[in-house]
Formats: structure tokens, sequence, C-alpha cells
């Protein structure tokens, strides 16, 4: 057998593997996938007492402001990062939709990962109409990204290839996951957001495993400036969406001196200590397929996931 029908061999072997474990996938999005209208009860009222997030993953908690704060002020605070968290990942989900759907617009109609890539875009409608609602609910504002990053976000999900998309899936849904991981189990968090959290937990896994899947793909082969130029444009896209989650708005919706917050935040070691126990899988799997480079480390470091 020569080399070139051995690579194919292996090639061929993949393909099968890889069939096999979206089949897998598209059974799990058969039995394990909720409807929220159905989960969610939206016309009940909200717990007055309860907070939107575990007040440990506030952004103020554990400092000398937080220790200052009425109650009111706590449970004010953390549902409004919530909505921003919420409302940063319905930004980033209408992103994923396109640039999966734009993976796919030549793709075997026939393919079980053409079959898997259309069931994840319907979940993440599910998702984004649940955020919408859960924000809506709380009766806290619609936050948006800053201008500048929204119109680089739409370069991003015009221009980038399979491994750039795919990564920032993967890095956007791991940040995430973790931390709504406690929220889904926190006692004293909101109703809404502990099952809205466990829905996004349940079918995030298996759009985290798919991507992991697609980037393994997409990297196979490629050359290695190729790979250097997707490592810095993963952590960019990375730092961005990390910047975006708390609406730096926030603090003045609830009373809070804007300016003072921020110093605060920035001094947080704390939360920082979180974001990276968040980002300590996600960071192993960008070394493990090469896309963890000094020039992207630098880029991680500078907003804590590293």
């Amino acid at each position: 057998m020569t080399v070139t029908d051995d690579r194919a061999a292996v090639e061929f072997r993949q393909s099968i593997d890889m069939d096999t474990e979206l089949e897998r996938l598209l059974e799990s999005a058969a039995v394990l996938s909720y409807d929220p209208d159905q989960e969610i009860d939206w016309d009940k009222p909200l717990d007055p007492t309860k907070y939107g997030l575990n007040p440990e993953w506030s952004t103020l908690y554990g400092t000398a402001l937080w220790d200052r704060m009425s109650e009111q002020q706590r449970i004010d605070l953390t549902r409004h990062e919530v909505g921003s968290i919420m409302s940063t990942g319905i930004w980033f989900e209408t992103m994923l939709q396109s640039m999966v759907l734009r993976s796919q617009y030549s793709a075997d109609y026939g393919d079980p990962e053409f079959r898997f890539a259309l069931t994840e875009i319907a979940d993440e409608c599910r998702h984004s109409l649940m955020f919408s609602k859960t924000c809506s609910k709380m009766g806290v504002p619609h936050y948006r990204p800053r201008r500048l990053f929204h119109e680089l976000a739409r370069v991003f999900r015009t221009t980038a290839n399979g491994e750039m998309s795919y990564a920032a899936i993967l890095v956007a849904e791991e940040v995430l996951d973790v931390m709504q991981r406690d929220w889904m189990r926190g006692e004293n968090v909101l109703e809404e957001v502990r099952t809205s959290s466990k829905i996004h937990v349940v079918e995030e896994a298996r759009h985290m495993k798919f991507a992991r899947m697609e980037i393994r793909e997409h990297l196979a082969g490629i050359s290695k400036p190729r790979r250097h130029v997707a490592a810095l444009a993963i952590s960019i896209v990375a730092a961005i969406i990390v910047d975006s989650l708390v609406n730096d708005a926030v603090y003045a919706n609830v009373g809070l001196d804007p300016e003072e917050a921020k110093a605060a935040v920035n001094g947080n070691t704390h939360h920082q200590n979180l974001m990276r126990m968040s980002c300590v899988h996600l960071m192993d799997f960008l070394s493990e397929v090469g896309l963890l480079t000094p020039s992207a480390m630098r880029i991680y470091r500078t907003v804590h996931m590293l």
C-alpha cells in the first residue's frame, strides 16, 4: 500500500467515526431537548428575594463596594448582570447561526453533519428566544455590545473560515457552560435563570462536542502560518466576548457610580480567578490542537482567561 493509499484509508476511517458520532448527537437531540415555553412559567411572578445569578459570580462580589451595597442592590445587580450575559449570548448566537449555516451552504443534504448543523441552529433559535423572554420577565434592558465590537463581529461572521468559526463557537459556549452549571444549582437564584441555565447546559454539551469535531477536522493538515493566524483571531474574538459579558451600563442602572464600580471590577481578583477556572478545559483543548500560541496566550491573559 502506498503512502497515499494509507492516508486515504485513515481519512475514510475518520469519516466513518465522525458519522457515527454525529448520529449519536442526533439521537441525543431527539431525546434530550427542551421547550422553554413548557419548562418555564413566564406568567409566574418573580421571587423578589432571589438573585439573578449566584452572588459569587457577580463582578463585584468580594470587593469593598459589594460589602457596602444593600441586599436589594445586590439582587438588582445580579439580575442586570445575568441579563447582560444573556443578551451577549443572543448576540453571539445570531453570529453562530450565520456561521454554521454558511458552512453548510454547499453540504450534502443527506449527510448527518448537515442534519446536526441544522439541529444546532434550531436549538440556538430556542435559546435566544428563551434568553430574550427571561430578560424581559426580569425587567432588565436588552444590553448590546459596544458599537465597535458589533461591527467587528459582523465582519468576522462573514469572513471566518471553518476552524475560526467553530473555535469561536466553542470559546463562547465553554465560558458560559461553567457559569451556568453553578447557576442551575443555585438555591438562591431565580427559578427562571436556573431552568434556562439547565436547558442551555444540556443542549450546548452536544454543540461543544460538534465544535471540537469540526475544529479537529478543519485543522488537519493546515499550514503553520494559517494555524497561527487562526489562533490569534480566535483569541481576539474570545477577548471581545468576555469583555462584552457584563455591560458597563449595568452599574449605573442599579444606582452605583460607574467609575467606582469599574475600578472595583478591574481589581477584583476573586472574579478574575473564577474566569480562569471557567477556561481550564478550553485552554487544554486549544493547546492540544495547536491553537494556544504565544501571541494568543497574551490576548487571553488580558481578559483573565489564562
